[in-house]
């Protein structure tokens, strides 16, 4: 009888923080489909007509555009970051050199540096190198400043995956390259999908970099766009509100998309394999 009603209580906790989480969303979403009057006399109502037009003015806008760099730039970024950080979590973690503690304290160090920190000298180095006002700038800057946390977590990964597997490996001739491509980057798949969506969400808000180094408006990022956007509609907030809910699909669709992978990437390593 206790266990039910611990159970009962526990199900209407998670369901009343489901609610808290989901509210604010269906609230943006249908606001998006009012006029700034019902906005603010309004705004928990539904809108007494839907206004569709809403949704394609703020696409005219400008903010396809933006979603569209935003995408190219956060995949890209992403698919860098997460490579890059295998390469590295893997001889890190699995083999034995000289210089292993010292490579080790130079990638995690990374997570103590602010981005705020290199900002300056960040923009000279892409002025210097010819990249300013260019997205190869933002995806490498992005990447980069992605490693560090990536590799960490891949690194515990793949300390609990069981040696003897390498092991079997070398003695059927196989080569560390090998390994590393036919049997372990199939078993990261899980903290791979874990690492990409904390990579995706953190490259597509980020802001200050972008706001720096993208100078044209058909190169700038859904944050940029956004907040631009706004200064030129402060009167019409509903349109805003509908870009808003455009901007934020992407990420939507992607942790959908890799939930499964991302929930068992939580849980890697937690139990020595």
């Amino acid at each position: 009888m206790k266990k039910k009603i611990v159970h009962i209580i526990t199900y209407f906790l998670f369901i009343l923080f489901a609610l808290i989480i989901i509210f604010p969303l269906i609230w943006m979403v249908i606001t998006g489909f009012k006029t700034n009057q019902e906005l603010f006399l309004s705004p928990f109502s539904l809108p007494e007509t839907w206004h569709w037009e809403n949704y394609v003015n703020a696409w005219n806008k400008g903010i396809g555009v933006y979603l569209s760099n935003s995408v190219i730039i956060t995949v890209a970024a992403t698919a860098l970051s997460t490579f890059l950080s295998c390469l590295a979590a893997y001889p890190l973690s699995r083999l034995k050199f000289k210089t292993k503690k010292l490579w080790i304290y130079l990638i995690l160090g990374g997570l103590m540096l602010a981005p705020q920190s290199s900002l300056i000298s960040l923009f000279k180095m892409v002025k210097i190198a010819g990249l300013y006002d260019t997205r190869i700038s933002l995806i490498l800057i992005d990447a980069a400043f992605r490693i560090p946390f990536a590799t960490f977590l891949i690194m515990t990964f793949y300390k609990s995956i069981s040696y003897s597997l390498d092991e079997s490996a070398y003695i059927d001739g196989a080569t560390t390259w090998q390994i590393f491509v036919k049997i372990m980057l199939p078993l990261s798949k899980p903290i791979i999908a874990s690492c990409s969506i904390v990579s995706f969400r953190a490259v597509w808000n980020e802001l200050m970099f972008a706001n720096v180094l993208l100078q044209s408006t058909d190169k700038k990022t859904v944050p940029v766009g956004l907040m631009n956007f706004q200064g030129m509609t402060t009167t019409n907030w509903t349109l805003v509100i509908s870009s808003m809910v455009i901007a934020s699909l992407p990420l939507i669709i992607a942790f959908l998309l890799l939930q499964k992978q991302f929930v068992r990437g939580l849980t890697a390593g937690s139990v020595k394999g």
